[in-house]
Formats: structure tokens, sequence, C-alpha cells
């Protein structure tokens, strides 16, 4: 369902009507569920997550856990946190950005909340609120030493692999990229790839800088990204972006890459991995495969991926 600009902003404002709290009022009241979490960039309602029921059984037992903790400690930090990545993680993502906005009114100088609802707002396609937030606490951290953040999903080694300082700028690059910012997501996403300490780190930025260069036509630049790029680095998690800059490179073909479910469906993963893919074509002149590719990401209903919401971004774009 598409629908008019117009009806756009009637549904966000009816939207955010509907799930404001005052902070003051109740602050360790349960969010109230929103009527849908999110407008597409084509203008379709985002309501409920896809998710495996072994996975969303196990999100619900640890957002019990979390919401537990924050009744009993509404004010706590970590409470807050990890109420609203809990919420998150589960696709209920008007309700993560509410608490976030509840702990900032009782912490408004927090760059842990400012860098969870920018990742949000990106969730729900408000690009420039996701800006601001990042932006802010980007200027926060600027200063102070990094830390290490602790993974919500633990990966095989449990070992995260980011820091406060890594995620804000991946999701601030990515936000610029997604609003079509093509230089200042290269400028954040270089920096990035010079400070990296982890493979995960490097090729997870260094896929985001490429196709900013490619998209800013800095085609030159882009070429030297992928010069340290092997097939024996230390990945933990981030294979898709491995296997992506490995195809850049000419080492690996696209359907190494680009794969799908048993039932035809693209994975979180793989949705990211296929945008990828879809835009070697674009910006190597295979437009209609490009388009073709785009179309099939947004048809796989994985819309929590950042790969769906960049697809729809790109269709978006396109004359009708």
């Amino acid at each position: 369902m598409t629908i008019s600009l117009l009806s756009r902003a009637v549904l966000a404002s009816t939207l955010l009507a509907f799930t404001t709290v005052p902070v003051a009022a109740q602050p360790a009241a349960a969010p109230r569920a929103p009527l849908f979490q999110a407008l597409s960039a084509l203008g379709d309602t985002l309501r409920v997550l896809p998710l495996p029921e072994a996975t969303r059984a196990r999100y619900e037992r640890q957002l019990a856990v979390a919401r537990r903790a924050y009744e009993k400690t509404p004010t706590n930090l970590d409470s807050i946190i990890w109420y609203g990545r809990r919420l998150g993680y589960l696709g209920r993502l008007r309700e993560s950005i509410e608490i976030y906005t509840r702990g900032l009114a009782l912490h408004p100088d927090n760059p842990w909340l400012l860098r969870h609802r920018g990742h949000r707002y990106i969730s729900v396609r408000d690009f420039d609120a996701a800006i601001n937030d990042l932006k802010r606490a980007r200027d926060l951290t600027r200063d102070k030493p990094d830390e290490v953040e602790p993974d919500g999903q633990p990966n095989k080694a449990n070992t995260p692999i980011g820091t406060l300082k890594s995620n804000i700028a991946y999701h601030l690059a990515l936000a610029y990229y997604l609003t079509g910012s093509w230089g200042e997501a290269a400028d954040i996403a270089q920096h990035e790839v010079t400070a990296a300490n982890n493979d995960d780190r490097l090729v997870s930025m260094a896929h985001w800088l490429y196709m900013s260069l490619r998209r800013a036509g800095r085609h030159a630049e882009a070429a030297k990204v992928l010069v340290p790029m092997q097939r024996n680095m230390r990945i933990i998690e981030n294979q898709p972006y491995h296997r992506l800059m490995l195809l850049y490179k000419g080492v690996l073909p696209p359907d190494s890459v680009l794969t799908a479910s048993p039932t035809g469906e693209l994975s979180v993963e793989d949705a990211s991995a296929a945008y990828g893919v879809a835009n070697w074509h674009w910006y190597n002149g295979r437009r209609a495969e490009a388009q073709a590719l785009w179309t099939r990401i947004v048809a796989g209903g994985q819309w929590g991926a950042f790969g769906t919401i960049a697809a729809e971004v790109e269709l978006s774009r396109m004359p009708r």
C-alpha cells in the first residue's frame, strides 16, 4: 500500500500523539503500544517484525527481565537502556524510542541514550532525528575515553566488537548515507576505518565507505579501500560485509554473497548483503538488476534490516 506525503504526515502525527506519555506522570509505566511501528520510505505501514518463533520467545523472556528491572529502578541508566534495547529487538520501535526519551528527560546529556535512540530513529525511517541524536552523542564523547558496548545478543565468540564511539559513528554514517549525503557518510566512515582495531569493525565501516565513495563518484578513492581486504581476515560476526568487500574487489562472485532461506525469504543478514550486491550492480551500470534486487529485498519482509531500509530509499527515489 502506498500513500501520499500528506497522509504520511497525518499518520505520523497520529502515531506520535498515540504513543507519547508524559515522563513525569508515571516513569515506570510500560510504554503504550502504537498503532503501527513505522512508515516505510515507500509509504507502507510496518507493524509486526517477522521473527522466528524460537527467537521471539527468547527475546520475550529477555524483555520480561529488563521490564522488571526498569519497574524496580526506572531512573537507573542501565535499566532504561536495556529495557529500550529489548523492546527494539522485538520490533517494538516506538516503545523503545519512548523509553529512551524518558531516559533523556532524566539524563539529558547521556550519549548512550542518544546513540540507542538514534539507532531506533533510523529503524522508523526518521533519518533527520537520527542524525541529530547521533551528532550530539558524538559531540558529547569527543574528548572522552571510549567504552566497549556489551552485546544484547552475544556473538559466537562472546566478544563484543563494538564500542560506544564506533557504534555512534557507524549509525551516523548510515543515516547520512540514507539521506544521500555521500560526502558526510564517507568522511565519518573513513575515520572509523582508520581507527578500527579489529577486522569486524574494519569490514563493516569499509563497506559503507566504499559504497559512499562510489555513489559520490570518487572511484579512485573507493578502489584504495579494497586494497587491504583479504580472504583470511579474522571475522567474528560481520561475514556478510567481509564477503561484500571481496565481491567489490573481484575475489568472490555475487552468488557467493547473496543467499536466501529455503522458502525464498531474505534473512536480516541476507537483506543487508543483498543491498550491497544490488548497489554493486547499480554503480557498475546494471540498473535493471539493481532495481529488481531492491524490489526483492523489500518484498522479503525483513523491514528491520538496514539493507531493507536502504532498498526502500533507493526505490523511493525512482520515477513512478
